[in-house]
Formats: C-alpha cells, structure tokens, sequence
C-alpha cells in the first residue's frame, strides 16, 4: 500500500511538473526578449477562431518546454470555448468548446 501511495503521489508531482503555470513578471520578459509573440497577437489569433466572441480568461502555461497561451472564450450565443496557442509560433493547437 505503501508503494501505490508513493507511486500516486510521484504522478501527481510529475503530472504537476509538466503543466506549470508562467508567473507575469516571466510572461513578460519571455515576450520583451522575443520568445513568445504579444499577448495582443495570440488574443487576435483566438479571437480569429470565434469572431464576436468575448475573451473571459487567460493563461500562459510552460507544458513540457513548450509554451502555450490558454485563452477562455465566450460566443455571441453564450457558448463557452477553450484555445491552446503555441505562444512561440501563434499556432493552433487546440480548440474546443469548453464542458
């Protein structure tokens, strides 16, 4: 029993690892030094995806050395929609309605 709760709690910390959230102070300075695109350009680019639709959220993640630009969306029909942008590229890479 002992080795399932080691062993659970090393997935979580793992799992934990490889999506960390960015702090502001990072954010910027990734974008200042010409790593990530404007936070403006991956708005337009999610806002490209679901014209009309008003942003509600957003969030910079570092997942596995890759960054990634999560923006939250809300339609004109009230529907609520999630993008993953590469925030190196400005690349697609997901976008789904949120559950």
């Amino acid at each position: 029993m002992k080795q399932l709760t080691a062993i659970a709690l090393l997935t979580g910390l793992t799992a934990s690892l490889a999506f960390a959230d960015v702090r502001v102070d990072e954010a910027v300075q990734l974008q200042q030094d010409g790593k990530i695109k404007a936070f403006s350009e991956l708005n337009a680019i999610a806002m490209k995806q679901f014209p009309g639709a008003t942003i509600t959220d957003t969030e910079l993640e570092d997942a596995y050395g890759k960054f990634v630009y999560q923006v939250e969306l809300r339609d004109a029909t009230g529907k609520e929609w999630d993008v993953d942008i590469d925030a190196t590229t400005g690349e697609v890479l997901k976008s789904q309605q949120d559950d």
